[in-house]
């Protein structure tokens, strides 16, 4: 990969967001789950589509604190459209882990 310079870094605005609320998404080509997701009265409620469905049930996920770049254009997927990338890390076989503070923070707090 090439290096980006510190500027470029800033330009991508990662927060933390609860999900509100999650919920199956069989329609997706890959399994996935929809989440919807407040990052405070900043940026409001957000949706997302995630391939965390060998980690995450639906149900686990409301009240988790999660990181997501918030100021990446929407994406259509399937029918649904994604408005912010929920972060994680990928397990050995490519499955992902999300990303989230070990402490609860506010929500729509900016990542330094």
């Amino acid at each position: 990969m090439a290096d980006i310079s510190f500027d470029d870094f800033l330009n991508v605005d990662i927060r933390v967001g609860e999900v509100l609320r999650a919920e199956p998404y069989p329609e997706a080509r890959k399994p996935a789950i929809k989440l919807w997701i407040s990052f405070g009265p900043e940026i409001g409620e957000k949706k997302s589509s995630a391939q965390i469905t060998k980690y995450y049930k639906p149900e686990m996920l409301v009240g988790r604190q999660v990181i997501a770049v918030v100021n990446f254009s929407p994406r259509q997927i399937g029918k649904f459209m994604s408005e912010v990338l929920v972060l994680g890390l990928s397990d050995p076989d490519g499955e992902i882990i999300l990303i989230s503070p070990d402490v609860r923070v506010e929500n729509g707090e900016k990542m330094h």
